[in-house]
């Protein structure tokens, strides 16, 4: 869960480039094999020169500008085309050489990166007239090489502070990778999956349905576009969850919480199998959250320490204190804030929620889920089904896909990453979980 909408905004732009990948111009089709000629012998070294920095740029030992022309980098903004590259190396390793360029005319080529962990496939245009920049740049597919599971296991090792990951099957087959797995995590927003099986159970019962209608009358904090509706707007059900989990609403959050009842969603968190319930006791709203953390020190550290009855009746009185939005954003702003002050679980508590949810949930509950799958479309394709939420705040991150393969098999992903002393590079944990869905098909 974030202060603002920043990341979402940044991750739904990055999604829609990836899906189109870094392509401007109408690029023919590479690979095509070219008759060299001493007349193309010098733009073809100016493509060699240009190829060899792309390398560079993606290690970061050159600038954006000194590599791309002025209208590469109005259509992909260095901010943006900084963060894709960050998360190619991350999931891909670094750049090592150009493997293949194969000309197609005078300014255009096939390009081959390799990687430490794959090889980028794709293709390159440089301006003659703009000092021979690069004005195209595609790749179009990621073949991963030499990547294994104790190679992934070794990368998760290395990250600073507490790493806990488990990946495998639903129906009880040994895992393809299990770290630290018994760990009890801050999941940050990825609780909300418990609020939309709490939901999907009702509908699959016919308590309600997805069409039912209630009105707008609570507000949180971003993420999520909510907080700005007018109070005492009517929405529906299927709206509030769809938001609350594709965009990670907070208000649509804590409406759904008000609707069921926050007695009701952690009876789901109890009946799903969670190992130690008693740490989601009583079950935050996530203004309480916010609450919490930008009011008084005292009252946090006390709720910190405190049994399930001493945090009831802190939350029964904490609108009681005024907490502004400059002061939220405060208490945040200088890196990870109380970060045992959260909802949590591990990864078979996760686990055990997607086996809930497909023995007792209402089918559009996945549908939902399947909105922002988070994850590459070459990724993508290799599943049949991907579901996905996930969380963070300052040193706090967690990813969770629930994957369905062609034959039908369920397999679960399950990502926590935390640090109470540094903020977290959610690029870095984006990767290996990319490695991780690419390993298994």
């Amino acid at each position: 869960m974030s202060l603002s909408m920043t990341r979402a905004i940044a991750k739904r732009a990055l999604a829609a480039m990836l899906v189109a990948p870094i392509f401007f111009g109408a690029l023919p089709a590479f690979g095509q094999d070219t008759a060299s000629s001493i007349e193309a012998a010098s733009e073809q070294t100016a493509l060699e020169m240009r190829s060899e920095q792309i390398v560079l740029f993606f290690n970061g030992e050159i600038e954006a500008e000194d590599v791309f022309t002025e209208g590469f980098l109005a259509a992909v903004p260095t901010e943006l085309l900084v963060a894709t590259v960050d998360q190619w190396t991350a999931e891909h390793g670094a750049a090592m050489s150009v493997e293949g360029l194969n000309p197609v005319n005078d300014t255009r080529a096939g390009l081959d990166i390799r990687m430490e962990r794959a090889v980028a496939r794709g293709g390159i245009a440089i301006d003659p007239t703009d000092e021979n920049r690069v004005s195209e740049l595609v790749f179009r597919t990621f073949d991963t090489i030499d990547d294994s599971a104790d190679k992934i296991s070794a990368s998760l090792a290395d990250l600073p502070g507490d790493v806990s990951v488990w990946f495998g099957p639903l129906d009880g087959g040994a895992p393809t990778i299990s770290v630290n797995s018994d760990a009890q995590m801050p999941l940050g927003s990825t609780f909300k999956l418990y609020v939309l099986a709490a939901l999907a159970r009702d509908v699959a019962q016919g308590e309600r349905s997805w069409d039912d209608v209630v009105t707008l009358d609570v507000t949180s904090f971003p993420s999520g576009m909510m907080q700005d509706w007018p109070q005492g707007s009517p929405v529906t059900l299927q709206t509030l969850a769809s938001l609350m989990i594709s965009i990670s609403d907070n208000t649509a959050t804590d409406q759904l919480i008000a609707v069921l009842g926050r007695e009701a969603v952690f009876q789901t968190l109890v009946e799903s199998g969670h190992s130690d319930p008693a740490r989601n006791n009583p079950f935050m709203t996530t203004r309480e959250l916010f609450l919490l953390k930008g009011g008084p020190s005292a009252r946090l550290d006390t709720y910190a320490g405190g049994d399930a009855d001493l945090r009831a009746e802190i939350l029964a009185q904490i609108e009681d204190t005024p907490v502004t939005l400059s002061e939220i954003g405060g208490a945040f702003a200088d890196g990870p804030k109380a970060i045992n002050v959260e909802w949590f679980g591990n990864s078979g508590d996760l686990v055990n929620l997607f086996r809930f949810m497909r023995e007792t949930a209402d089918p559009l509950a996945f549908d939902i889920m399947g909105i922002n799958p988070s994850m590459l479309p070459a990724t993508r394709e290799l599943w049949a089904y991907s579901g996905y939420k996930g969380g963070s705040e300052p040193g706090v991150l967690n990813l969770t896909w629930l994957l369905t393969d062609d034959d039908g098999r369920d397999y679960a992903l399950v990502m926590s990453w935390s640090n109470p002393d540094a903020n977290l590079a959610p690029n870095i944990l984006e990767g290996i979980a990319q490695r991780i869905q690419n390993l298994s098909q």
